[in-house]
């Protein structure tokens, strides 16, 4: 699916699709035409935007400051349908070549990231079509290697595996 075709969504699966093919393109406004007006997306660090052009301009600004020349491969999509004309699609996604933060060397750059993102897609009714599928609400999130939450230290998290702890074991 290329992003021009973003907005025509004729699956559930292509939402997700067409969300890579966006952000592979850092085209914002094909990431936010798979989206519904007044749709939810939340980030992966918890930032919630709760428009189409909130959504447009977060991923906008991302493109140009944190994420140029980056690259997103979905390695898994699954769908759920949930009944007539609506589903759950989550994605694993790899993303390579994120912009090394301000102050940070190429060699210091993030690296290879591993997430999920879900979506809540609703298919959309028109009169001339056969409708398309878009976004309602998504969630971001980054995946760490080992880690079953994060713990606090400080002002700062730290991925945390419970099993490595030490503790008394149940079973």
């Amino acid at each position: 699916m290329s992003p021009h075709r973003a907005s025509a969504a004729s699956t559930p699966e292509d939402v997700a699709l067409g969300f890579a093919d966006a952000w592979n393109a850092a085209d914002a406004d094909a990431l936010a035409a798979l989206f519904v007006e007044d749709a939810d997306f939340v980030n992966v660090v918890g930032l919630w935007w709760n428009t189409r052009e909130r959504i447009r301009a977060a991923h906008d600004y991302g493109f140009r400051r944190i994420f140029a020349g980056s690259q997103m491969r979905l390695d898994k999509v699954r769908v759920r349908a949930l009944g007539e004309g609506i589903a759950v699609v989550h994605a694993l996604w790899t993303l390579t070549g994120q912009s090394p933060a301000p102050g940070q060397t190429a060699e210091g750059s993030p690296g290879e990231r591993h997430g999920v993102i879900s979506f809540t897609v609703r298919k959309q009714q028109t009169t001339d079509d056969d409708g398309a599928w878009l976004a309602v609400s998504a969630q971001n999130t980054d995946r760490i290697a080992g880690a079953e939450t994060l713990a606090a230290e400080g002002d700062a998290l730290r991925p945390t595996a419970y099993q490595d702890l030490g503790g008394p074991t149940h079973g």
